[in-house]
């Protein structure tokens, strides 16, 4: 009976840390990217685009591109109609076709529904090589709010 409490307690042990094995190689490519965000460069918000900035950078005519990475479903209820606009959904950004699509030079602002999923990808891209990726703050509800008010007149 002894034995048998032993073997269960090591064949219990065996197993859990098995699952809860830390992917050290992962953490690791983790921390270099996290590592980058101190307080004083998160204050100044690099990677992070609003709709006032964003406004402006259409008067201004700047380089730039609107990533919607929102499901398909979501897209066909709003759709988002500025010209230089890419829709590729967030479970199929990082396919190879898909970064091909993306510019090099000029900034990618990378928009979902509330900007929860903009900032994990735009993390994400920058990880990869993409420094031109900013997240867009807020989300398509935010962007739909903000035109409303600030951009009657000023884009037509």
């Amino acid at each position: 009976m002894k034995k048998l409490l032993i073997l269960t307690v090591l064949f219990v042990f065996l197993i859990t840390s098995v699952s809860f094995a830390l992917d050290k190689q992962l953490a690791s490519k983790f921390n270099a990217m996290f590592s980058q965000f101190t307080p004083e460069m998160i204050a100044k918000r690099p990677c992070e685009v609003n709709a006032k900035q964003l406004f402006e950078m259409i008067k201004a005519k700047d380089k730039f591109v609107i990533l919607d990475i929102r499901t398909p479903q979501e897209m066909e209820i709003v759709d988002v109609a500025y010209k230089n606009s890419l829709k590729i959904p967030m479970n199929e950004l990082f396919k190879d076709e898909n970064l091909a699509k993306l510019p090099k030079d000029g900034k990618i602002i990378v928009l979902c529904h509330t900007g929860a999923r903009a900032i994990a990808a735009a993390m994400a891209l920058r990880a990869v090589g993409f420094e031109n990726a900013f997240m867009f703050k807020g989300g398509i509800a935010e962007l739909a709010t903000e035109a409303g008010r600030s951009v009657v007149g000023i884009l037509w």
